[in-house]
């Protein structure tokens, strides 16, 4: 169970210090009266009390206020920060401190925020403004450092040459824009009033305005400079722009223009030739309407040449392509042989025209000929060589697929020289 605190002497004598002594009762601006240290509920008109009276009267107000905090702090806190907090709550209210953020801090175990949030409840309402009161400040400043004094007088070391303080900017809010007035209350009198000890208004910070300020006012300035009323004289006025009604906007370029020199920055649309120029008369779907036989005939189609010249044309003395040999074999490249020049038929000029890549193709079929012996011949050795106790190793494997690339090279190269020396492409007749 949360243990229930009891006020010891130090929030007494802190609540003492700041309230003041008042031995006759005075009447407040909102018709209550106040006597000793702040009482309220049993003053009256002509009451007075004296110190010791006072005090209990005070310890009287206190239990509600102990109650309060003891009700409504959930978190464990120690005597010192008990004391403090009924002292914050004395002076601001316990209605304002169930709603506080200081409580709500606390509650949520932050206990270092929950002191620097008493430091917002700073202003007063004085003479129809609320402002920051000096002694606000002061007072919250003590119920602060006795909530942050240690209970066992044990203070955690933070020095200087180790822990070297930088500004803190999320705390910008704790400093007033305003310097706090210095307020006096008369102890003494049938009225409770405050009053400024200089009876001056609360001067604002800095001597003349703020940079954001003068930088406002630098933009107004030259905003009605830009944009002056109506009522403005029209006059210029040296070192100032000219004001917009006096600008003359030029007029738009007229068609004479389009001949301008290049350095006006006019666009000049360029005349396109009397050829290009289009016809101002409607198209018109007459038949009296003559049309241009030579601009709209197609070009003809080419002709296709005679791939083989005729017969009658060509002179046999011309050639000299070689002859076929009585008996054909494969080593005279088809059965032509390569004696010197022959007279041929006019058929056999005509084939010898149509065919001029014969020799090539043979040359190439007898190569992969060739070839595919080669590698027939070289997997057979392969294998031999390797011995036949490799069985169906990869080494036997590689031989064996050299032997069938070659085979199918031979079968393919034969085949083909066969059907071209067979068979050759018919001339046809003309």
């Amino acid at each position: 169970m949360k243990p229930r605190y009891q006020v010891s002497r130090a929030a007494v004598d802190l609540i003492k210090r700041f309230e003041g002594y008042r031995m006759k009762a005075a009447q407040l601006p909102d018709g209550r009266w106040t006597l000793g240290y702040g009482h309220t509920l049993t003053a009256r008109a002509g009451a007075s009390v004296s110190e010791q009276d006072a005090e209990a009267l005070l310890l009287y107000d206190l239990i509600t206020v102990a109650h309060a905090v003891n009700e409504n702090v959930y978190a464990p806190l120690n005597q010192n920060q008990f004391d403090a907090l009924v002292c914050f709550a004395f002076n601001i209210g316990t209605e304002n401190f169930v709603r506080s953020a200081v409580l709500r801090r606390l509650n949520e175990g932050a206990a270092l925020q929950a002191a620097c949030e008493m430091e917002m409840w700073r202003k007063a309402d004085f003479e129809g403004e609320r402002i920051v009161i000096d002694a606000l400040v002061r007072r919250r400043s003590a119920e602060k450092a006795l909530f942050l004094t240690p209970t066992d007088g044990h203070w955690v070391a933070a020095p200087s040459s180790v822990l070297r303080p930088k500004v803190d900017y999320d705390a910008s809010k704790l400093v007033p824009s305003q310097a706090p007035a210095a307020i006096t209350t008369a102890l003494n009198g049938d009225k409770a009033v405050a009053l400024r000890e200089d009876g001056s208004p609360a001067p604002a910070l800095g001597n003349g305005p703020s940079a954001s300020e003068q930088a406002a006012a630098a933009v107004g300035a030259r905003l009605e400079a830009i944009l002056p009323d109506e009522t403005a004289t029209a006059t210029p006025v040296p070192g100032l722009i000219t004001p917009v009604q006096d600008l003359v906007l030029p007029e738009p370029p007229a068609p004479a223009l389009a001949a301008a020199a290049p350095s006006q920055f006019f666009y000049v649309k360029p005349e396109l030739p009397a050829a290009l120029q289009p016809v101002a008369t409607p198209f018109q779907l007459t038949p009296e309407e003559p049309v241009a036989e030579e601009a709209f005939t197609p070009p003809a189609p080419p002709i296709a040449e005679p791939a083989v010249e005729p017969v009658a044309a060509v002179e046999p003395e011309l050639f000299e392509t070689p002859r076929p040999a009585a008996s054909g074999s494969l080593f005279n490249l088809g059965g032509f042989s390569t004696s010197g020049p022959v007279e041929l038929e006019p058929q056999e000029v005509a084939f010898a025209h149509v065919q001029p890549h014969a020799f090539g193709g043979i040359s190439l079929l007898v190569s992969l000929g060739l070839l595919g012996l080669a590698l027939f011949g070289g997997g057979i050795l392969w294998n031999l060589s390797v011995g036949a106790n490799e069985g169906l190793s990869p080494i036997k494997m590689f031989g064996w697929g050299a032997s069938v690339i070659g085979m199918i090279c031979f079968a393919t190269s034969a085949y083909l020289l066969m059907r071209r020396l067979g068979d050759p492409e018919p001339q046809d007749e003309d």
